[in-house]
């Protein structure tokens, strides 16, 4: 489990593999002795495992395996060398939550549909990112409820028909990915795990 409050940055140094499994080599700024094989790291949203990790200047190289369900539900199989992603370990008994309870389960695909300054102040403009759901995934999304865009918890600010717009403050734009997305990116999303959950009861009961 995660909260969406990414911790670091990560940089794609390599990718290798064929299209139903890959291998990317990620460097981090974690302790490498912090982070054990097979432990569970939130790279953009999805939740992969590490298989591999190597003490490295400033921090760590770790590697992980993207099998053929992410690459094909996720941005993961467009990653390249360079590319920077967002990045959180898992939560641990006494951890503060302070996002949302976010499982790295990717449903699908977000795609920004504008972004525009809303505040400026001595930290910097304020963003609005309106975005565009999966129609499927829509109805799981409502005004004031919680939602996670490649690995970072936001809050919904308004929803009308498929669209939904969060703000982002300077802070998050300047320790995430955010402040490099723009008009026609893909972002992964996850659902809020209770609006998933109370759907499923729902039509269960044929409601």
């Amino acid at each position: 489990m995660f909260t969406g409050l990414v911790s670091d940055v990560g940089t794609v140094l390599i990718v290798s593999g064929e299209t139903n499994l890959r291998r990317l080599t990620i460097r981090a700024s974690y302790d490498p002795s912090g982070i054990a094989l097979g432990a569970s790291i939130a790279c953009s949203g999805p939740c992969l495992t590490a298989v591999a990790v190597e003490p490295a200047e400033g921090g760590c190289v770790f590697s992980v395996d993207a099998a053929a369900e992410t690459l094909a539900r996720t941005t993961v199989g467009l990653w390249r060398a360079g590319t920077r992603i967002n990045l959180e370990r898992s939560l641990r008994i006494g951890d503060e939550l302070g996002g949302h309870l976010v499982t790295g389960h990717v449903d699908g695909l977000a795609e920004i549909v504008s972004r525009e300054s809303v505040t400026e102040g001595a930290w910097g403009p304020s963003e609005r990112f309106t975005l565009r759901a999966p129609g499927p995934l829509a109805r799981f999304i409502a005004e004031k409820g919680s939602v996670c865009l490649d690995g970072t918890s936001l809050t919904v600010n308004g929803v009308a028909g498929d669209l939904f717009s969060v703000l982002l403050i300077p802070h998050t734009l300047q320790v995430t990915t955010w402040g490099e997305r723009r008009a026609g990116d893909s972002l992964n999303l996850e659902v809020d795990l209770i609006a998933r959950y109370a759907a499923r009861l729902a039509e269960a009961r044929g409601l």
